[in-house]
This record gives C-alpha cells, sequence and structure tokens, in this order.
C-alpha cells in the first residue's frame, strides 16, 4: 500500500512539474513567432528592393546597349 502511495504521489508531483514549464513555454514562443514573422518580413522587404534594383539595372543596360548599336547605312 505504500509503495502504491508512493508511486501515486510521484506522477502527481511530476505533473504539476510538467504544467507550469508547459505554460511558461506557450507564453515565451508567442514573442518569438511575432519576432520570426517580423523577420521574414524584412528579409521580403529586402529581396523585393533587389528584385527591383536588377529589373532597374537591366532596363539601363538595355537602354543603353540600343543607344550604342550603330546600324549599317544604306548602300543604294
Amino acid at each position: 500500500m505504500n509503495k502504491l502511495l508512493t508511486v501515486i504521489l510521484l506522477g502527481i508531483l511530476a505533473v504539476g512539474c510538467v504544467v507550469p514549464a508547459s505554460a511558461q513555454k506557450r507564453t515565451n514562443n508567442w514573442p518569438q513567432s511575432r519576432d520570426s514573422r517580423k523577420a521574414e518580413k524584412k528579409q521580403q522587404k529586402a529581396q523585393k528592393k533587389y528584385a527591383k534594383a536588377q529589373k532597374k539595372a537591366e532596363r539601363k543596360m538595355l537602354k543603353t546597349e540600343r543607344k550604342n548599336t550603330k546600324y549599317p547605312s544604306r548602300q543604294f
């Protein structure tokens, strides 16, 4: 009977210790997920900015290429 009572008390004690730890994890995960969302948004913004700069550079390169192209003179 004492062994059974000891096992039950140990089980209750173990569950009592686990519940506050899991509750604490939930409160700590919320700001981390917010921070991760914020970082992801910042990353997307930087990627869009980089893509925009690349497009602009490509358009500028094509424009200067067109300007520098000299067509052969017509021969009649």
